[in-house]
C-alpha cells in the first residue's frame, strides 16, 4: 500500500530537517529522504558558529545581519547543550579596514540583533591583555564582540530526532530516484522500488538543489546557483584561552582560529567557487596553505600544515547573485514556489538562521494546509536542552552524583552532546563496565548502541565524526574495530 505524506522533503541537511521538524509540530504527516546519514555533507562542514555575519554588512546585507543575530539567542535557549556564547577578538591590522570602520560596524553589530545575554563589544589593548600572547608584537590594539558557537551536526540530529517525536518519518541513506504528479499529488520513486505519496514536495537538497530539480523532478531550476567550497583544518591547540580570534586577510576574507575539542584548534575558512560533484569536495593542499598562511600572518609562532591533524571541506549553494568574488555571494536564502501541486525548493541560507528559513517555508505553505498549526518553535528546546542556557554545570554536576563513576571529562562530554538525554543514554548503569565495551576514549558500546537506535547513526564515520568529534581522539586500529562491531551487529 503506498503510503501518503502530506509533505515529502528531499534532504536531511540542517534545512530541510529544520522545515521537517516545524511541519510535524503543526500537525503535519512528514517524510524526510536523505540519501546518505544526516548532516553528512555541507551542515558539518560549517566553522560551527551561531553568528551573524559580521563581514556582511560590508555588502549592506542588514536584513539577513539581523535575522542571523537575533537567532543566536533563539538558538543558544533552545540548545544549550550543543551551544555557547564565545568572544571574538579582531586585532586591528593596519593597511586593511580602516578603525572607525569596524568600530561603525560593531556598534551596528551590537544592536541590530535585540542582545539580552551576550556582552558587548569592547576595545584591547593587546600589549596588556592575554590575547596578545600569541600574537605578534607590532599588533597592539583589537576590538572584543560577541557571537556563539555550536555543534552543526548535532543540531541537525537533535531537529531530526524532535521532528521524529512529533511524528516525523526520517528515512536516511534512501535516495529518491525519481519525483512525478500524478493525480495531483507528488509520487515519489525511492531506492529499492518503493513509492510514497505527498500533497507537496520541498527539495531542500543542498549543493544538489539543481540536479534535484532537473534530473529527479524533471523541471527547470528557477534560480541560479553558486557553489562555494569552504575549506577548515584543525590543529593543536595553538593559544591557552577560551577566546576566538577573527583575522582580516589581505585579499578581503577573513580567517577564524576557535577553541576547539579542549586540546585544538578550528582555523577556517576559504570560500572559494567550486565546479564539480559536491561529494568529491575535500580541503587541498592549496587550502591548507592558504589557510596557514592566514593565521601565521597574525601569530608569533606560525603554523606549519604538517600540523594539521584534521581538514575538511564543504560546498554551499548560494542564490548567484552575480557578486564578482565567492566571499561576496550573498549567503541569505530563496524559497521558490513553483508548480500544481507545490513544490518548494530551498536556495542557500546559513546554520544560524535555518529556524527561521523553515518558518519562512511553512509561510509559504500555509494556503495548502490551512488547518496546520501556527509557528511554534522560537520556545521550544531541542531534545536534551530543556535546562537554562547558563546552568551546563549544574547538569553536568547532577550526572557525575548520579552516575559517580563517571570520569569529570566523560560526564562533560556527554552532557554537551546530549543534555538531560544523558541519563537516559547511560540508564541503569551502575559501574563503567555496565556500559560494555570501550571502543576509544571514552566511547563505550552502551553509547554506540544509543547512537544507533535513536540517532540514525550507521557507521564509524557518523558516530566519530559527526555525531561527536571522537575520531580526532581514536586510532586507525580503534576505528577499525568499531566499524567491524557496526558492521557485524544486526541491521535495524
Amino acid at each position: 500500500m503506498t503510503q501518503r505524506f502530506d509533505l515529502a522533503i528531499i534532504g536531511g541537511g540542517i534545512n530541510g530537517v529544520g522545515i521537517a521538524r516545524d511541519a510535524a509540530g503543526r500537525g503535519l504527516a512528514v517524510l524526510l529522504i536523505e540519501q546518505g546519514d544526516l548532516a553528512g555533507a555541507t551542515s558539518s562542514a560549517s566553522t560551527k558558529l551561531i553568528h551573524g555575519g559580521l563581514r556582511y554588512l560590508e555588502y549592506y546585507a542588514f536584513r539577513l545581519v539581523h535575522e542571523a543575530l537575533s537567532e543566536r539567542e533563539v538558538l543558544l535557549r533552545a540548545a544549550p547543550h550543543i551551544s555557547g556564547p564565545m568572544r571574538f577578538v579582531l586585532p586591528y591590522h593596519p593597511g586593511l579596514r580602516p578603525w572607525w570602520m569596524i568600530r561603525a560596524g560593531l556598534f551596528l553589530y551590537d544592536h541590530l540583533g535585540g542582545r539580552k545575554i551576550l556582552p558587548g563589544t569592547r576595545t584591547l589593548d593587546l600589549r596588556s591583555d592575554p590575547a596578545g600572547v600569541p600574537l605578534r608584537p607590532s599588533l597592539s590594539r583589537a576590538f572584543e564582540y560577541s557571537d556563539c558557537w555550536v555543534d552543526d551536526a548535532r543540531l541537525v540530529v537533535l531537529n531530526a530526532r524532535d521532528a521524529a517525536a512529533r511524528g516525523a518519518e526520517i528515512r536516511t541513506r534512501t535516495r529518491c530516484t525519481f519525483a512525478r504528479v500524478a493525480d495531483g499529488r507528488w509520487s515519489l520513486t525511492l531506492e529499492g522500488g518503493d513509492e510514497v505519496q505527498a500533497r507537496v514536495l520541498v527539495n531542500a537538497a543542498g549543493p544538489w538543489v539543481s540536479e534535484v530539480l532537473s534530473g529527479i523532478m524533471a523541471q527547470p531550476a528557477p534560480t541560479p546557483i553558486r557553489l562555494v567550497k569552504g575549506s577548515h583544518i584543525v590543529v593543536p591547540r595553538l593559544f591557552r584561552h577560551e577566546r576566538s580570534y577573527v583575522f582580516q586577510n589581505d585579499d578581503g576574507r577573513i580567517c577564524f582560529a576557535i577553541p576547539y575539542q579542549g586540546n585544538f584548534t578550528l582555523i577556517g575558512t576559504t570560500d572559494e567557487d567550486f565546479h564539480g560533484d559536491p561529494a568529491d569536495v575535500t580541503a587541498t593542499p592549496d587550502d591548507d596553505a592558504y589557510l596557514c598562511a592566514a593565521v601565521s600572518e597574525y601569530l608569533r609562532e606560525p603554523v606549519k600544515p604538517a600540523e594539521i591533524v584534521w581538514r575538511y571541506a564543504g560546498v554551499r549553494p548560494l542564490r548567484d547573485d552575480g557578486a564578482s568574488k565567492a566571499q561576496e555571494a550573498t549567503r541569505d536564502y530563496v524559497l521558490e514556489l513553483h508548480g500544481n501541486p507545490p513544490a518548494l525548493s530551498v536556495f542557500g541560507g546559513k546554520i544560524t538562521t535555518y529556524r527561521r528559513l523553515a518558518e519562512a517555508a511553512m509561510t509559504k505553505l500555509r494556503p495548502f494546509f490551512p488547518a496546520a498549526g501556527g509557528p511554534w518553535t522560537r520556545s521550544v528546546p531541542l531534545p536534551g536542552g530543556d535546562f537554562p542556557w547558563d546552568e551546563i554545570g549544574e547538569v553536568q554536576g547532577a550526572l557525575q552524583a548520579r552516575y559517580n563513576f563517571l570520569a569529570a571529562d566523560t560526564a562533560r562530554r556527554l552532557v554537551r552532546a546530549y543534555g538531560t538525554l544523558a541519563a537516559e543514554m547511560l540508564g541503569e548503569a551502575r559501574s563503567v563496565t555496565n556500559l560494555g565495551r570501550v571502543f576509544g576514549a571514552d566511547l563505550t558500546e552502551r553509547e554506540v548502541e544509543w547512537l544507533v537506535r535513536t540517532e540514525w547513526a550507521r557507521t564509524a564515520d557518523d558516530i566519530l565524526w559527526r555525531r561527536s568529534k571522537l575520531g580526532l581522539r581514536f586510532s586507525q586500529d580503534q576505528t577499525q574495530a568499531l566499524a567491524a562491531f557496526l558492521g557485524e551487529r544486526p541491521k535495524v
